[in-house]
């Protein structure tokens, strides 16, 4: 046991190293790359560019400057942005982690609950018209890009219909704490829980109903309808539970990947100052500091939702456990 957890960790740190330096040279090591000119600003004269170089360790070998950003990102935590001068990176991060967090676990338990219950009921009546109903208005949600969605529902409910009453409780665009306002974090945060899962749902729900349907014909189910039992019993028990091991893969991945910046549209549609919306800004000016911080964050809730799936899929299929 000991052992798998130290290979596991040893995976994890030379990924996060692979991800940093791959980072690091895009920005350092590229013709052109040197971010100098980015901070001595527009027609900056030799000497100032000279100090600046000077000043943040641009004269350095480049080895040194990845150990120095690195020292300064985890261990001294002074890392500060190129573009807003003294502006501490890591505390950045800490104030948009939180509405990030509330933006992707809302969404989340809405796609899940609707794609268990769309697939679920889509396979269970396979072939009739609810079923192909279902996996319509799936393909539906797909289709619609999240950032073309949240745009819709913002001139629906910002502007043409907002004094309606029926969306006359919608706040304007912007985050509200939980802790200032309960209600008010809700109000500002159920729309784009909804535009957000959208896509997920048509994705989930296919894939479920498909994995569902799959199993339909297995030795294990017809075992369990020779036993007698309910159709009800047998798919969801024996079925769900089984396909739930596919759902999880995807579920980690993409629950880890919006947690870490993936929600990027629809936090700049909807005005949240998550950590898609900081990572937006950093790539519009070239801000390495704050790209490196938020690539960072991002591959450690990758990877750590990688080894939550496996520790998942322990419970979910019992070959595992044995070492099938």
């Amino acid at each position: 046991m000991m052992l798998a957890l130290l290979r596991r960790l040893g995976q994890t740190l030379f990924v996060l190293f692979g991800i940093s330096a791959l980072v690091f040279v895009v920005f350092f090591a590229t013709p052109g790359a040197d971010p100098t000119a980015r901070i001595a600003g527009r027609n900056a004269s030799p000497a100032v560019m000279e100090k600046v170089r000077r000043e943040y360790g641009f004269d350095r070998s480049l080895p040194v400057q990845y150990a120095t950003m690195m020292k300064k990102l985890f261990i001294t935590r002074d890392l500060a942005s190129y573009v807003d001068r003294g502006e501490l990176v890591v505390p950045e991060i800490m104030r948009a982690a939180p509405v990030t967090a509330s933006l992707v676990c809302g969404a989340a338990a809405i796609w899940v609950v609707v794609s268990i219950a769309m697939g679920t009921l889509a396979a269970a009546m396979k072939d009739t018209w609810v079923d192909r109903t279902l996996m319509m208005a799936g393909l539906v949600g797909i289709s619609m890009p999240v950032f073309w969605l949240g745009q819709v529902t913002n001139l629906v409910t910002q502007s043409r219909y907002h004094d309606t009453w029926l969306f006359s409780w919608v706040p304007g665009l912007g985050y509200i704490p939980f802790t200032e306002s309960p209600l008010g974090w809700f109000r500002a945060l159920v729309i784009p829980w909804v535009v957000l899962a959208v896509m997920f749902i048509g994705i989930y729900s296919r894939v479920l109903r498909a994995d569902l349907v799959a199993l339909s014909g297995e030795d294990f189910i017809r075992t369990a309808r020779a036993k007698g039992l309910s159709p009800v019993r047998i798919l969801l028990w024996h079925g769900l539970r089984t396909s739930m091991i596919t759902f999880v893969s995807l579920f980690g991945l993409d629950f880890a990947q919006l947690v870490g910046g993936g929600a990027l549209l629809t936090e700049v549609v909807f005005g949240l100052p998550g950590v898609g919306h900081l990572t937006y800004q950093a790539l519009t000016n070239l801000d390495l500091p704050v790209i490196m911080a938020t690539v960072m964050y991002s591959a450690v809730f990758v990877v750590m939702a990688n080894a939550a799936v496996d520790v998942v899929y322990v419970f979910l299929d019992p070959r595992v456990r044995d070492g099938r």
